[in-house]
């Protein structure tokens, strides 16, 4: 759900030319912060997706481990985006 949401933003801003930020927040940390998050997220799907079709087990271990750093650096922009954007940060806590 998340990456969706990410992948909507930014295909709607590639498509329209449109910034969707906010002129102060335009070239910020956090933008760029939310912005990685979107990229380590879109490597994990790739990962998986050359894991599924991968024959080769050496391979398959290696794309997973990939897959899995991938996993991690997302989790730690999460964390930071969390701890610099108490709006976020409110919505995690509050979500279902």
């Amino acid at each position: 759900m998340l990456l969706e949401i990410f992948k909507y933003c930014y295909e709607y801003s590639f498509i329209t030319g449109e910034n969707m930020y906010a002129k102060e927040v335009e070239n910020t940390d956090l933008k760029k912060a939310r912005q990685s998050l979107i990229e380590e997220l879109e490597a994990v799907n790739w990962y998986e997706t050359r894991l599924a079709e991968a024959k080769d087990e050496k391979l398959k271990k290696i794309l997973a481990h990939n897959r899995d750093e991938e996993k991690e650096h997302a989790a730690m922009l999460i964390e930071w985006i969390r701890q610099n954007d108490p709006e976020q940060d409110r919505v995690f806590k509050e979500h279902d």
